[in-house]
């Protein structure tokens, strides 16, 4: 047996199938068909097939198959005078292939074409490639639009079968490597800058709030229709690709983006209500002051009244009163300084327990917005460089 590659149509990854059009040849010896008047050979039309004994070989892997019949079908039947028969078809079939998509689209896969009997067994008959089957002919002219066959090979199997027997399999093995050009530009670039542009939100001011939040919100709408248009095309499998890995990655570091801002946001309202109270504070210890102020006139006159009637109406009370009253505003003035000292120390509370909270409380947002800049891009730089080297060695 032997085989030719005319053209390898279409490989879907949905469906896991590949379209190949081959011309199969198939020849054995009948001697009830050998001659010796002549010594050339014979050539049949297709007619003749429907009256010769032919194999019943059949494509195990495929899903559907038919022969070309324009302008009229293409079968070939030449004999020999020594009853060797070459039978020639041209067959085209859509064949399945189970493919491992794990590193898809960085991934190799093997498909099959396996030729069998469907009810002659091996005591019946033996296949076998054919003595001048070493190479495809056609095989390595083909070029694919999403692979490049790397290397093929032929198999000869036994298949086992406790119902039926045993029964002989011919196999063309061959290696698709997938052409990553249309995926780095079609992907991979439009998630690298849309993770990019998720970053020019770092150099907005804080104040722009519409601004950096409808910039990370479009990033984050962007990268999830992206994600989903590039798994249309992919069957619904529970394994994770390589693809999508990246395609979290960079949803990730979108939507840290867009977290980063309403961090940031949130500390620098923590600042100003700081600030604020802070200063509602401070007017309401100045204001206790001043009213503890006011009052101490208002007892001081009202001390300096009474005297001046006592005065008045008795002199040597007065007097003494007079001798009197000079201790009595030093203890104002003692009451004062004790006063002052109190407000200065719960002054002094009060500056601590700001300190303290200064300590606790997060960073600038501004200061935020800088370590952001060249975090983000080292990081993503970094866990590139991983997948990278992960998935392609």
């Amino acid at each position: 047996m032997a085989i030719e590659v005319a053209s390898i149509d279409h490989i879907s990854e949905a469906n896991m199938e590949y379209t190949m059009t081959v011309f199969l040849r198939q020849s054995w010896h009948d001697d009830r068909l050998s001659y010796n008047h002549t010594n050339k050979t014979l050539g049949l039309d297709s007619r003749f097939v429907d009256k010769l004994w032919l194999p019943d070989t059949f494509i195990v892997n495929a899903k559907s198959a038919w022969f070309h019949d324009v302008t009229v079908e293409n079968k070939l039947i030449r004999l020999q005078p020594n009853g060797v028969i070459l039978y020639s078809s041209r067959i085209t079939s859509t064949v399945a292939c189970d493919m491992d998509l794990t590193k898809y689209p960085m991934d190799e896969q093997e498909c099959m074409l396996d030729l069998e009997s469907y009810g002659y067994s091996s005591e019946d008959i033996v296949y076998h490639w054919s003595d001048s089957q070493r190479h495809i002919h056609g095989l390595d002219k083909l070029e694919l639009s999403q692979f490049t066959i790397t290397d093929y090979r032929f198999v000869t199997e036994m298949m086992n079968f406790k119902s039926a027997g045993r029964f002989p399999r011919l196999s063309l093995r061959f290696q698709l490597r997938r052409n990553r050009g249309v995926y780095i530009i079609q992907s991979y670039m439009p998630s690298i800058l849309l993770v990019a542009m998720s970053w020019v939100s770092f150099w907005i001011s804080q104040s722009a709030v519409p601004a950096r939040v409808s910039l990370g919100i479009t990033t984050v709408l962007t990268m999830t229709t992206l994600m989903v248009s590039a798994r249309s095309s992919l069957p619904r499998a529970s394994a994770i690709k390589a693809l999508d890995v990246y395609f979290w990655i960079c949803y990730v570091f979108v939507f840290a983006a867009l977290i980063e801002y309403a961090f940031a946001h949130y500390n620098a309202d923590y600042r100003l209500k700081e600030k604020a109270k802070v200063k509602a504070n401070k007017l309401n210890s100045e204001s206790i002051v001043k009213n503890g102020k006011q009052a101490m006139v208002l007892f001081s006159l009202s001390v300096t009244g009474m005297n001046q009637s006592v005065m008045i109406s008795n002199r040597h009370e007065r007097a003494q009163h007079t001798s009197s009253e000079i201790p009595g505003e030093g203890g104002n003035e003692e009451v004062e300084l004790r006063r002052r000292r109190s407000r200065q120390v719960e002054e002094t509370k009060e500056e601590k327990k700001c300190c303290s909270k200064c300590v606790c409380k997060p960073i600038d947002a501004d200061t935020i917005d800088i370590y952001a800049r060249a975090v983000f891009p080292f990081t993503f730089a970094v866990v590139n460089v991983i997948y990278w080297v992960a998935y392609t060695m």
